[in-house]
């Protein structure tokens, strides 16, 4: 087996198993929607049957029982309950735990434990003993007409034999005993009706048809493969029993869209049909055309109409083969137009047009020093190009978020559970889309900040009913996008945050002094400390003072920010503030003391002139009342330290930048205008500066420095002994 076909096994088993999750979860909500029963039911079905083609036996061996309860679910037999979601789930897991065995390359040695725990599952599943569903040795039985055991309506066979069948070698006899092996012949009738007069009467000539009643667990193909060797000298019609038709329109149901199959194709796949009675009909198809050609005609009899015709299929049977096969063919037309990329490839590629933005940047600049008035319009041209290039190429990665927050049904039903609690999750704005390697990296922050929402936050139901809230608690997860960054909210109803507990705990150990003055939500921001948690016990969702710290740690890595909002015995909000993308970003440049840096253009306000005469200016506490907006500034030459005797008295300007609620201003001695701007890493040498997030290269090959603005900000709101975000925008 190639590497790429087990890539790909991997990979769409993962995405089927997905959507059996999700539909496991909706089935807790309408256990009688047939549509999560069979969307269940194919994930197991498809993967057992691609496990099957690869040889990997031991995904077939666990999945064909799940497969098969299932089935019985989608007939009535058994009933769908809480306890039923509840293993059909743990299937889900274990099942990808043997794919991952796969892409691990563990197939050939997989792990006896894991083995064990399948046989297990499966014992509780089908209340079988482990030993009649060892995941290592059990037989997958032959599939059979699960309709048979329900009813005993007979298949009705016609045989009308050629003239030559005895001389060449037939004997009818010997099929119909053959027949009688595998069931029971209910009745058989033999028509005479060809026989000639005794004058002309030939003994070695076969002047015999029947018509079987038969009754057993089988298939059509496998009463066809009674009479393959009788085709060529005997008309043979199987007609399924009147129960039958239920079934096939069941197989039709369940049929996979993967391609667009002819009617008879169609047919012929759920047995409803034999191969030759769909050449036979094809044949008269054929003959059919060759009619109209010869006649001048247009008009040929559709396939289906044949069929009919001939008595080989129902009605109902044909219109609903014609339905599955127009559904294929929309289904198919909206899948030609996607198809897979390697995300390794995808990062390449923007690598590549972060460089070619470089190179033309550095042409542009060749262009004004030389000034080329000829190549400017052709150069400006090109630049438009890059940046269309530059804004497709990011937009390939782009991902919906909806489907990172829907993961988090899963963990919200298994944690309320675990809890005793009932909550329930509410999700909008999924449809808002971000970098793909932003949707993998903000995951594990996400998880900490639900699970702290569903142990910490929401209240057991005899808890909310005694504070007059419903018994049903709700957890919220939104997205929305804002000036160039996505805005992702987790919200819950619960208990929210005691500020009294959270100033007692930093205060016994050690983060802040008694005597020190903090606002309700500097407190809050206490929550982000290492150590700090209110917890009274740990248990192991949370509580033991590790997760905020590092939910914040990640949430900066991103060049992000968090924020927390709370009122007790009313509920918490954590925003969350993240860029759209790491990779190339529209820039504002700006210079102070000779040195160039780069602010993300979404987070400019606006540019003014640092006039104290004009505006309010107040240089010990490092504040400016711009237009009636009190907001904290920082001077880019003092921050950085940045000894330069020819700029300082220099004409400057104030960059108001905004991140989040909270507004600053960043005082520049130049402005150099708009550019697009590659983020390149700093290394981890420089992980630690200041007011620094990454750099980029400019057309001249020098190195620009790309500003954090959210710690800015921070940084001068404490320099400006002014809280966060106290101008009039906040």
């Amino acid at each position: 087996m190639t590497d790429d076909a087990k890539l790909t096994f991997v990979q769409e088993s993962e995405e089927l198993l997905e959507q059996m999750e999700d539909a496991l979860l909706a089935m807790e909500e309408t256990p009688d929607d047939p549509e999560h029963l069979n969307s269940v039911f194919r994930a197991m079905h498809t993967i057992k049957g691609a496990a099957g083609i690869f040889g990997f036996d031991f995904i077939v061996s666990f999945t064909h029982p799940v497969e098969t309860v299932m089935d019985k679910v989608r007939s009535g037999e058994r009933p769908v309950d809480s306890d039923l979601i509840a293993l059909l789930l743990e299937c889900k897991d274990h099942t990808a735990s043997l794919v991952q065995a796969v892409a691990d390359d563990a197939e050939e040695n997989l792990d006896p434990e894991l083995q064990q725990s399948g046989a297990g599952i499966l014992q509780r599943l089908t209340g079988e003993t482990p030993a009649a569903t060892s995941v290592a040795t059990a037989e997958v039985p032959v599939e059979k007409d699960p309709m048979q055991n329900k009813s005993r309506d007979n298949w009705i066979i016609a045989l009308d034999f050629g003239q030559n069948a005895l001389r060449n070698g037939l004997d009818p006899l010997s099929f119909i005993r053959y027949l009688g092996r595998m069931g029971e012949i209910v009745d058989i009738f033999t028509l005479t009706d060809k026989l000639p007069g005794i004058d002309v009467f030939d003994p070695e000539s076969c002047y015999m048809d029947f018509r079987i009643a038969f009754a057993g667990d089988v298939s059509k193909s496998d009463i066809e493969s009674v009479f393959e060797f009788a085709y060529d000298d005997c008309d043979i019609r199987i007609l399924p029993p009147n129960s039958k038709q239920s079934h096939y329109m069941q197989l039709l149901n369940e049929m996979l869209d993967d391609h667009v199959l002819r009617l008879g194709e169609i047919l012929v796949s759920i047995d409803a049909i034999t191969q030759q009675e769909l050449d036979n009909a094809l044949g008269v198809q054929d003959q059919n055309i060759d009619q109209a050609t010869a006649n001048g005609k247009t008009t040929v009899k559709p396939l289906g109409e044949i069929l009919l015709d001939r008595n080989v299929v129902s009605k109902p049977v044909v219109e609903q083969a014609l339905k599955k096969q127009e559904a294929s063919r929309e289904k198919a037309s909206r899948e030609s137009q996607f198809i897979r990329v390697d995300a390794n490839r995808l990062g390449q590629l923007i690598n590549l047009v972060g460089e070619l933005v470089i190179s033309n940047a550095a042409v542009k600049l060749i262009v004004e020093k030389h000034n080329l008035q000829d190549a400017n319009e052709v150069v400006a041209g090109v630049e438009n190009l890059v940046e269309e290039i530059r804004d497709h190429a990011l937009q390939l990665r782009m991902v919906q978020i909806g489907e990172t927050f829907s993961r988090f049904r899963r963990v919200v039903r298994d944690v309320s559970k675990d809890l005793g609690k009932d909550i329930e999750l509410m999700i909008t704005g999924g449809e808002a889309e971000l970098d793909k390697t932003v949707v993998e990296k903000i995951n594990d922050p996400l998880t900490h900040l639900v699970r702290n929402s569903l142990d910490h936050g929401i209240e057991l139901p005899e808890q909310r009913l005694a504070k007059g809230k419903p018994a049903k608690g709700t957890l919220r997860l939104n997205a929305l996008h804002d000036s160039g960054h996505i805005v992702i909210q987790i919200a819950d109803d619960g208990a929210g945050l005691d500020v009294e507990k959270i100033r007692a705990k930093a205060e016994a150990i050690g983060l802040v002094k008694p005597d020190q003055v903090l606002s309700h939500r500097e407190t809050l921001r206490l929550i982000f400390e290492p150590g700090l948690s209110t917890k009274e016990q740990a248990s192991n969702l949370s509580g033991r003072g590790v997760g905020m710290d590092v939910v914040k740690r990640n949430i900066e890595a991103l060049r992000g920010t968090v924020e927390i909002d709370s009122e007790k015995d009313k509920g918490t909000l954590v925003t969350i503030h993240l860029p759209l993308t790491l990779a190339i970003i529209d820039g504002f440049m700006v210079g102070s003391c000779g040195e160039r840096y780069v602010v993300p253009l979404s987070m400019v306000e606006e540019c003014v002139e640092m006039d104290a005469s004009q505006w309010s200016v107040d240089e010990k506490r490092n504040y400016v009342n711009l237009r009636g907006d009190v907001m904290p500034y920082l001077r880019l030459r003092e921050f950085f330290d940045i000894p330069d005797s020819e700029h300082k008295g220099s004409r400057e300007s104030l960059v108001v930048v905004r991140f989040g609620r909270t507004r600053a201003g960043l005082v520049v001695d130049q402005l150099f205008g708009e550019l697009q701007t590659v983020i390149k890493p700093l290394g981890k040498v420089f992980k630690d500066l200041k007011g620094i997030s990454g750099a980029t290269v400019l057309g001249s090959g020098e190195i620009a420095l790309i500003l954090d603005v959210q710690g800015l900000i921070g940084l001068a709101s404490q320099h400006s002994a002014l809280e966060p975000g106290i101008s009039g925008h906040a």
